[in-house]
């Protein structure tokens, strides 16, 4: 995003970031905007089911991914890693069946492999959060426009050599917008000053 970019200003008026017109009258996806995009996240669980959803993001719609998010909830057992990492073959074969979340194999392999993973990193650097939080750059006072940087480019290198999969450095950018590793909401938005407040007051995990 770009301190140039123009808003979006939905029926009530607040000035929000332009993809919300994407979703335009859809009250689920303003709500995900104002309370969840940018804020930062520090629980293991919800840190692991961003990345799983970002993975499954590729080449598809957020909107749509948000909408099935109920669904793979329910099918992913929550995304508690230690149920995920001991799913199986017969958990593949149920879950290409569940036409509630997205039917991809390679995809759904990954999640569990990357759950697999997850476990070891944990292992060994205490949480997924105290590794996460390593890749934080530098806060900037306005958002750019990126479809990845320095430091997707980084955590999706080091998750790779880990054993990762669809942790590319466009996927982690995604993912570190989301979960508050940066605050790229544009100037003028309405949400931009409370992810700012709410990280004035955020520690971030340390090893």
């Amino acid at each position: 995003m770009s301190p140039t970019q123009p808003l979006f200003l939905p029926p009530d008026g607040q000035p929000r970031c332009l993809w919300c017109a994407a979703a335009a009258g859809d009250a689920g996806y303003l709500h995900y905007h104002d309370t969840e995009w940018g804020f930062p996240v520090t629980d293991d669980r919800r840190l692991f089911e961003k990345l799983c959803l970002e993975g499954f993001q590729s080449g598809l719609s957020w909107r749509t991914i948000l909408n099935k998010r109920p669904a793979f909830r329910a099918a992913f057992a929550n995304f508690e890693i230690e149920r995920m990492a001991r799913f199986d073959d017969t958990d593949i074969e149920r879950l290409l069946q569940d036409a509630g979340i997205v039917r991809h194999r390679g995809k759904i392999e990954a999640v569990i492999n990357n759950a697999q993973r997850c476990l070891e990193l944990v292992a060994e650097q205490g949480s997924l959060a105290r590794y996460i939080w390593r890749f934080e750059p530098a806060a900037l006072a306005a958002p750019v426009m990126a479809t990845e940087t320095a430091a997707s480019q980084a955590l999706s290198k080091d998750l790779k050599k880990r054993g990762w999969k669809f942790v590319g450095p466009t996927t982690m950018h995604a993912f570190m917008q989301s979960m508050g590793m940066l605050n790229d909401h544009a100037l003028g938005c309405i949400t931009r000053a409370k992810v700012d407040a709410a990280r004035r007051e955020f520690f971030p995990p340390q090893a």
